[in-house]
C-alpha cells in the first residue's frame, strides 16, 4: 500500500486527496512565460490567487531548467528568491512552499531562514554531493526527480537498457540511500519531460503505477510540457487542453501531486474525478 501521508512542519499531510501544487518562477526564461513573475510586486497577488484557487502548495523556482536554459551562478538564484521568500515568510507562513533547487546551500538557507516546507531537486541529490545530508539535516521532505545528473544535459541521455525499468532502478538506489541517511519522508517524480523522447514521456505515463512500489507519494509534473504541445503542433499557451487530459490520466494511474501552471482546472480534475471514482 502506498504511503498516504508525509511530515511536514511537524504534522502529518495526508494525502487519501490528491494535492495540488501551483507553479511560481522568478525567472526570465521559463517556458512557460505565464508562470513567470520578474515585478516583485506581483508575488503576494500571484501566491493568493493560487491558494483562492484551490492550490495545496506552491513550487517556487529561481532559475529555468528548460532546454537551451542558462545556468545561473548561487548568487544570482538567491537574490532572484530572497524577495519571494520574504513575502512567503511575512504573508503566507501557515502555508506549504516547496523551493525548486539543485543546490543544497540555497535549500538550507530557504528552509531555516524563511520556513519552506519541502525542498524539491531535479537533480536528485547529483548536482550537489552535500544535499542528501543537507536534507536529512533540516528534517524536510525531499521531491526527488528522475533526470540526467547536469542541469546542463538533463534534456538529453535518452537511451536506456530498459524502459521504465532504469527509471524504476535509479529511483529505488536513492530511495535507499535517502533512508539510509535517515530521511524518511520522500516523494517521488517521474521527470516528464527530463532526460526522456516524446514517446518516452507517454510510455512512462503507461507504467506510472508502477511507482507505487516505492511507497511513497507519487508527484507528476507534465503542466504545458513538450511532450504535449510537441506531439499535438500546438504551442504552449495552447497546451491546457492536453494538459487536463493527462492529469486526468496521471490521477487513475496514482498521481498523489498534481504539479500545474493552470491551478483552478487542476483543481476541477481531482474533483471530477473523486465523482467518478476513478482516482486510485
Amino acid at each position: 500500500m502506498r504511503l498516504n501521508h508525509i511530515n511536514i512542519k511537524g504534522s502529518l499531510y495526508d494525502f487519501s486527496n490528491p494535492r495540488i501544487m501551483g507553479i511560481l518562477n522568478f525567472t526570465p526564461d521559463s517556458f512557460n512565460p505565464a508562470s513567470r513573475v520578474v515585478d516583485n510586486g506581483e508575488i503576494k497577488e500571484r501566491i493568493e490567487k493560487m491558494f483562492a484557487d484551490g492550490a495545496d502548495m506552491v513550487d517556487i523556482g529561481g532559475m529555468s531548467t528548460r532546454p537551451g536554459s542558462r545556468i545561473i551562478d548561487a548568487d544570482e538564484e538567491w537574490s532572484r528568491l530572497e524577495p519571494a521568500l520574504e513575502i512567503v515568510a511575512k504573508h503566507f507562513s501557515n502555508r506549504i512552499f516547496s523551493l525548486d533547487t539543485f543546490r543544497a546551500e540555497i535549500a538550507r538557507r530557504a528552509v531555516s531562514d524563511y520556513g519552506i516546507s519541502i525542498v524539491n531537486d531535479i537533480s536528485a541529490g547529483d548536482a550537489d554531493p552535500l544535499m542528501f545530508e543537507t536534507v536529512a539535516s533540516l528534517h524536510v521532505p525531499y521531491i526527488i526527480m528522475h533526470g540526467a545528473s547536469n542541469p546542463l544535459t538533463m534534456h538529453n541521455g535518452t537511451e536506456y537498457t530498459s524502459f521504465p525499468g532504469d527509471i524504476l532502478n535509479f529511483f529505488s538506489e536513492k530511495v535507499n540511500k535517502l533512508h539510509s541517511l535517515g530521511v524518511s519522508d520522500i516523494i517521488i517524480d517521474p521527470g516528464f519531460g527530463f532526460s526522456k523522447t516524446v514517446d518516452q514521456n507517454y510510455e512512462l505515463m503507461e507504467h506510472l503505477g508502477d511507482f507505487g512500489m516505492f511507497e511513497q507519494p507519487l508527484l507528476v509534473g507534465i503542466s504545458r510540457k513538450s511532450m504535449l504541445w510537441k506531439y499535438l503542433g500546438i504551442t504552449v499557451e495552447n497546451a491546457l487542453n492536453g494538459t487536463t487530459v493527462l492529469n486526468t490520466i496521471a490521477l487513475q494511474k496514482g498521481a498523489d501531486i498534481l504539479r500545474v501552471h493552470d491551478v483552478k482546472e487542476a483543481v476541477e480534475v481531482v474533483k471530477i474525478c473523486n465523482k467518478l471514482r476513478i482516482i486510485q
